[in-house]
């Protein structure tokens, strides 16, 4: 069935032409030189075959393939300090944030008849 699978690129980067899944999303897998079994418990829709035909590209493209990892995570790392320097996690526990928060709402009630006019 080998012959049936092949890389094809249908504009979001290579992927399998039997499935979704593309080039990259099993690079990690490559580098950890994870089992098949590993993969499949991961992504369970992936044949040994599918996965078989993906190993053989990125050790023929490994350099090139490596680098586009890269890139990936450079980018991903780079918008999530982005999204924490404008949406910084706030400072305490749970618990805590809740109590300001009750605080805030009841000192909100204070200004307030309860209906959000003011008294």
């Amino acid at each position: 069935m080998n012959h049936l699978i092949t890389i094809i690129d249908r504009g979001r980067g290579l992927q399998l032409s039997t499935s979704r899944i593309t080039v990259q999303d099993l690079v990690p897998y490559f580098q950890d030189d994870c089992p098949d079994a590993e993969i499949i418990r991961w992504i369970p829709t992936l044949t040994a075959e599918e996965i078989a035909v993906v190993r053989q590209y990125f050790l023929d493209h490994r350099t090139e393939l490596d680098e586009q990892d890269r890139r990936i995570r450079e980018r991903t790392e780079e918008r999530i300090r982005l999204h924490r320097l404008r949406f910084p996690e706030p400072e305490g526990t749970m618990e805590e944030r809740l109590a300001r928060l009750r605080e805030k709402l009841e000192q909100h009630r204070q200004r307030t008849n309860g209906d959000g006019h003011p008294r």
